[in-house]
């Protein structure tokens, strides 16, 4: 098994997370946003040297180490002749230093790789591969790796699919945790990618789409199980498909990034699930789901069609594992979601 693993972009923090674990197959971590930006927020852009000295380091641990820059909307500035010459002049610098791959959302992107660097080309979930027809369309621009919509995590037909369609390598990203089928994915990420850009940066007040999807959850817990995570247990689940999975977390510290390494390289965990969940952080002291009670969901999830309303399994699922928080100091309690009535 591969583990693709988050890095914050700093010398310090990568030192830390390979004398962590001797289960990381590969890094990845953000470049500089003044050529390509990224479709989530970065907390460090290193400069090329950084990139040089970090990637030299990965190599001598015999870990493989990943670029990303998907931005999903660039504004047309890499059609540009100015603006190709300056992503042309950084991918060459990237391919210098000897960068294993790089991963990007943007089709012209994934061709101009393909066709002018020695580099991987990874496509990004941001290209929201999530049929047979779209793997093969980025198959042919020169993919190297595609990393599939989490949105068919759990449509097993689909991910089969694609891997009987496509002869280039599958990624599945594990713990992502968005809302599935989330209304405001595309309009997100497009945010992030300017605010994580070149520029000009929008000058916002607020992050509408994380707080937005933050209150779906506190409303509607269910949503948490609907998203299309894959619990550290059900990899094996998918090991016909790929052996290659990413974990998300970038803007993580170094001690919950290889929590998350240890629960997946070990395909087990006995704490709350909530604990390895990226985009949902914020709720993890509001809700408490016991991982173990989880044990057999999967095979509900693999045969399900996906019509919620005909379907109440995932309703019921929650009501019987969520447990929210009640009380402070020492008298704190979790109570069972499904003891204090319908939320919904």
């Amino acid at each position: 098994m591969k583990l693709y693993v988050p890095h914050i972009g700093h010398f310090e923090g990568l030192e830390e997370l390979l004398a962590g674990s001797d289960n990381i197959y590969a890094v990845y971590m953000a470049g500089s946003p003044e050529y390509v930006g990224t479709g989530r927020t970065n907390l460090s852009a290193p400069k090329l040297e950084e990139i040089a000295q970090q990637t030299e380091y990965a190599h001598s641990k015999g870990v493989k180490m990943e670029i990303v820059m998907n931005s999903s909307c660039m504004g047309g500035q890499h059609l540009t002749p100015e603006g190709y010459r300056a992503i042309d002049w950084y991918f060459d610098k990237l391919n210098s230093i000897g960068i294993d791959s790089i991963t990007v959302a943007d089709p012209y992107l994934v061709e101009m790789l393909a066709k002018d660097y020695d580099m991987d080309v990874v496509v990004s979930v941001l290209s929201f591969v999530d049929t047979p027809q779209k793997a093969e369309f980025y198959e042919q621009l020169g993919a190297t790796t595609i990393v599939v919509d989490p949105a068919v995590n759990r449509h097993f037909d689909k991910l089969e699919a694609i891997r009987d369609t496509i002869s280039c390598k599958l990624k599945l990203l594990v713990n992502e945790a968005c809302l599935y089928q989330c209304p405001f994915r595309y309009a997100h990420f497009n945010f992030f990618s300017h605010a994580n850009g070149p520029g000009p940066k929008p000058n916002v007040l607020d992050d509408y789409y994380y707080y937005k999807c933050l209150s779906l959850r506190i409303k509607d817990p269910q949503q948490i199980i609907k998203s299309p995570w894959i619990r550290p247990e059900d990899l094996k689940e998918y090991k016909h498909i790929t052996d290659t999975f990413k974990i998300g977390g970038r803007t993580h510290f170094v001690n919950w990034i290889l929590n998350n390494v240890e629960a997946y390289a070990n395909e087990r965990y006995d704490g709350n699930l909530m604990d390895l969940l990226d985009s949902i952080k914020d709720l993890k002291d509001t809700f408490y789901i016991p991982n173990k009670e989880l044990d057999g969901a999967i095979e509900q999830w693999k045969k399900c069609d996906k019509v919620c309303h005909k379907c109440g399994y995932c309703k019921r699922l929650a009501e019987k594992v969520i447990y929210t928080y009640s009380g402070s100091g020492e008298e704190i309690r979790k109570i069972p979601l499904g003891s204090i009535g319908d939320r919904t």
